[in-house]
């Protein structure tokens, strides 16, 4: 018979490094060449004039510039439409 009772284990005690997802640039910011405006996870917006996307769908600029969100109503994979983020890089000239 046992003089101590046992301790039980326990599920907490763990957690994952944040990931520091977002925007990293708003609109009417001003971005160099390379520099990430977003980081996100899928493609809740997506790319524009001036803007590409990387592998884990992070947009960043390709020229120099300023950033600019607009909408815009594309059709959906069903066909209906429905309004999508882009997000454009404009030279000010």
């Amino acid at each position: 018979m046992a003089h101590k009772k046992a301790q039980g284990s326990t599920s907490n005690g763990r957690d994952s490094v944040a990931k520091r997802l977002g925007l990293k640039k708003s609109d009417g910011q001003v971005v160099t060449t390379g520099q990430i405006i977003i980081k996100q996870r899928g493609t809740k917006y997506r790319p524009g004039v001036g803007v590409r996307k990387g592998k884990d769908d992070t947009l960043y600029a390709i020229k120099d510039g300023i950033v600019k969100f607009r909408k815009k109503m594309m059709p959906n994979f069903h066909g209906a439409l429905s309004k999508k983020t882009f997000v454009e890089v404009f030279t000010g000239k």
